[in-house]
């Protein structure tokens, strides 16, 4: 799917991602800025990717980890710097939950001060969410 907005455009097609951009994006967050390139490849595999376009300049991601069915977890989402307080995660984050193929799961995510972004979309803090991280080889 494409969606255009003036000069921005957001698509869910995996082979127009940068992942080069990715990455560097990635690197500059507090959740993403140990993961080396091929696991970020892996990612962009392995979920439903939406890529943020200025004219042919990659400027935001974000990822849905998904079963389409009951279940959709929102993560990597990150618009790069020069192109924030612009309304831009808004509307990326709007096209996420009217994606036709997961609107109806539940969505999920994990943030550590975007609340205010959430909240506007109907997200509730929960403090029933459990994580497990990986073990470390």
């Amino acid at each position: 799917m494409e969606w255009k907005r003036e000069q921005f455009r957001i698509v869910d097609d995996s082979a127009e991602i940068d992942v080069d951009f990715v990455s560097g994006l990635l690197a500059e967050t507090y959740w993403g800025h140990f993961r080396p390139r091929a696991i970020i490849e892996q990612l962009i595999q392995n979920s439903l990717c939406f890529s943020l376009f200025s004219g042919q300049e990659q400027i935001g991601f974000a990822r849905v980890a998904t079963d389409y069915t009951v279940f959709s977890w929102i993560d990597d989402l990150v618009i790069d710097e020069a192109y924030r307080n612009q309304g831009l995660g808004e509307w990326l984050l709007d096209c996420i939950l009217k994606h036709p193929s997961i609107s109806q799961t539940q969505f999920v995510l994990q943030t550590r001060g975007a609340y205010r972004l959430y909240e506007k979309f109907g997200f509730k803090v929960s403090a029933s969410l459990l994580t497990r991280m990986p073990p470390t080889t």
